[in-house]
Formats: C-alpha cells, structure tokens, sequence
C-alpha cells in the first residue's frame, strides 16, 4: 500500500504527514489492519527497539472531583461505586509504588483528583516524591494533579519530578461537550507551564467518546506541536454512573488503527498504552506493542487491569522485553535536550510551515465526510464500522492497592 510506504518514511525521518494521511490510517478496512500495524511496527522499533516501558499507577487521592468531566469516574455527580478517599500519607503512597516497581516498572505515576493542586497539595506531594525517591534512586516519578497554577511546576521539579501529566484528551473543537469546568486552553496552559519548568511533558487523549475521525486526527496534531516526550493513549471505559456509560464505540481493529496513527504522527515519543486496554483491545493487546512501547503495570485509578503477571507474560510472549531502569527511554536527539523536551527545530515538530501542520484551513484538508484523502495518496474507502458490544463485564472498579488493606496488582 502507497500510503503505508510513505507513512513508514516520513516516520523514520520524523517528518509530519499530513492530515490526510492521518486520517487514511483512521479509515482503512479491517482487512488491512495486520498491515497497518506492521508498517507502523517498523517506525516504533526503528525509534525505541523491542523494549517496553513499564509505569505504575498511585492513586493518591480518589473521587470527591469538582470537576463535570464526562469520561471520568471521579467526576462531580458520578455515581460510579468507585473507592473514595483523601490524600494517600507519603509512607503509604510509598509502599504502594514500591509494588509497581517490584513488578519491573520504572516510572511511577502520582495521581490526584481535583481541579488542581493547593499550595499544601504541592508539599504533599512533594514529601510523596521524596519519600519514594529516598527508597529507589532511579525511579522516574510523574506527577498528575490537574491545572498547575505559577510555580508549582517549579516547585514539582525542585522536589524531584521528572515529569508531569496533563491531558488534551480530545479535540478543541468538541472539548466543550465533554467538560465545562474548565477549557481545552486551560489544558495547554498547563502542559506548557511544565515545560518551561524543565519537566517531562506527558499528554496524550481519551478515544472511544464519540468522537470523528478528524476529532482524533486534530488532538494528536495538537499534541505534536506542544512536543510532549510521551503520549498516553486511554480508550474510554464506560463506566456505569457517568455520562458516557453507554460509548461502546471501539473495537480491537479500531484501537490498532488509533494506536498507529498516533505513531506516525509521534515517531520518536513514547507512545503508552493507557486505560482501556484490556476493554477494547482484549485479545489483541500483544500485537499493540508493535505500536507502542510503553504501558501501565496492573491496575488504574479506579479500574482493574489484568493481573500484572500476565502483562509480562504477554510482553514476553509477543518478543519484547521490559526496559530496566538504565535504559534511556527516548532517542538520543530527544533525551538529550535539557528535561528531555522542547521545540526540536530539527524534529520535525513545532509549527514549521513546511511541515504541513498547524489548523486546518492552513493543511487545506482534513475535512472530508467520507474520510479520504487528498494531494497524491489515493483515497482509501473506509472500513464499515460495525457497533463494539459492550463488555460491561470486562469494567472491573479497583477495590485493592492504594486507600485499601489490600494487596495491589503489580
């Protein structure tokens, strides 16, 4: 296939494709997904080998959220029987990472609802990092606390974060139907905030709400000019209680085809495989990490994943290995700018006009009904995309691990 040809050379030069291109990806037919994942294959190995990263999810603080966001379990108005419970002490968060890290993780990821950290979240939070830190030198610490106010970013990366998590999750154009809390911009301000602190920015997006083709072509576009060094993928679990209960939208064939468009238009970043994996993916997850390289350890927030044992038999059994904890993650014109981030003139990232990114109306394309494309690539039909039936029964709320007496999956 032309398209694949050129998609696995652009991806090996970390040059943008364009929007079409993009969406082409989104629209080809379950006959060709086998393709789709092995021209794509060859992008991730030739950018980060065989390895697979491991993170590990604290939930240091669960539910009780002010803020409306539809996906979310944790939201204000949710009626998800999910755990909740205040600030995790840093002793406890401790303990709780130190399964994750046991387990081969080497990131762990500090979790907290709300809209944002106080200034006596930061110390909090602060004292966690160190608490970890001083039990495991080399592990890389995340911090997720939602909007960062000035300062906090600095004060993170005074106390020991490496990187901090803020997702776009969805495009700007329909970000108004999922959240009305807050605003996409208010989003991108704090992704912004955490790079020029000189921490790791890690953003990525939610498939599976009920968005477009081009909703999803435009927030990983998005995400390429704010330049993260990693890029979480979340399918959406439909959790009974919260607005978008009934979105089975997603079938395994379809996360394949999401999971390779954000690689072609991410080459050289970590791509995670997030929440939602073991819903949607099921029975194909092993043939994702020719996609990505990178995904969580056991459980979520407030959801189970499968047992963490089986995530490094299926690691293993798929031929690739866990990344230790001496391994640099990313490649070398990436990891070795300052924190691991910035606006790489030379990475094809940014808004070079040349790189056919930016809005729209600049790409001229991009916003066709049927999904095909324009310029030179031949128009690929779009696959008829039959309803996912839902697995209610793979929506597993975490009742062990963090805020519990009982033991985590790691």
């Amino acid at each position: 296939m032309d398209l694949l040809n050129t998609l696995v050379d652009k991806g090996l030069r970390r040059e943008l494709p364009t929007r079409d291109e993009a969406l082409a990806v989104l629209a080809t037919s379950d006959d060709d997904v086998l393709d789709v994942v092995a021209a794509a294959g060859k992008v991730r190995r030739h950018w980060f080998g065989r390895r697979v990263k491991l993170n590990y999810l604290v939930n240091l603080k669960s539910g009780l959220c002010p803020e409306d966001c539809s996906y979310c379990s944790q939201r204000l108005g949710s009626k998800a029987g999910i755990l909740k419970y205040t600030w995790l002490k840093p002793d406890e968060a401790s303990r709780a990472a130190a399964a994750g890290l046991a387990g081969g993780a080497k990131r762990v990821c500090l979790v907290a609802s709300g809209r944002g950290p106080t200034e006596r979240d930061v110390d909090r939070v602060s004292d966690t990092i160190k608490a970890i830190k001083d039990q495991n030198e080399n592990v890389e610490v995340c911090a997720c606390l939602g909007l960062l106010s000035d300062g906090q970013a600095e004060r993170l990366r005074e106390a020991g974060a490496d990187a901090y998590n803020h997702n776009l999750n969805t495009s700007e154009g329909t970000y108004g139907e999922i959240t009305t809390t807050h605003t996409y911009a208010d989003r991108v301000d704090t992704v912004q905030k955490a790079h020029a602190a000189g921490l790791s920015a890690c953003s990525g997006l939610i498939a599976g709400m009920g968005e477009s083709d081009e909703d999803l072509v435009d927030v990983v576009y998005a995400l390429r000019e704010l330049d993260p060094d990693s890029v979480p993928v979340n399918f959406l679990i439909p959790f009974e209680g919260t607005p978008l209960a009934k979105e089975w939208n997603l079938t395994p064939q379809r996360c394949l085809r999401i999971l390779a468009m954000v690689r072609f238009v991410c080459p050289d970043v970590e791509v995670r495989i997030a929440g939602g994996r073991e819903v949607h993916l099921r029975t194909l997850q092993p043939l994702a990490l020719n996609l990505a390289n990178s995904i969580f350890l056991g459980d979520y927030l407030t959801s189970e994943g499968q047992a963490g044992k089986a995530d490094l038999e299926m690691i293993a059994d798929a031929g690739f290995e866990v990344e230790n904890a001496g391994e640099v993650t990313l490649p070398e014109h990436r990891a070795s700018v300052a924190g691991g981030c910035g606006s790489h003139a030379d990475a094809g990232c940014g808004s070079h006009d040349s790189a056919g990114c930016g809005s729209q109306a600049e790409s001229g394309c991009g916003s066709h009904a049927d999904g095909g494309v324009c310029g030179s690539t031949a128009a690929v039909p779009a696959a008829a995309a039959a309803p996912a039936e839902a697995r209610t029964d793979l929506v597993s709320v975490r009742r062990r691990g963090a805020g519990t007496d009982l033991a985590p999956n790691a």
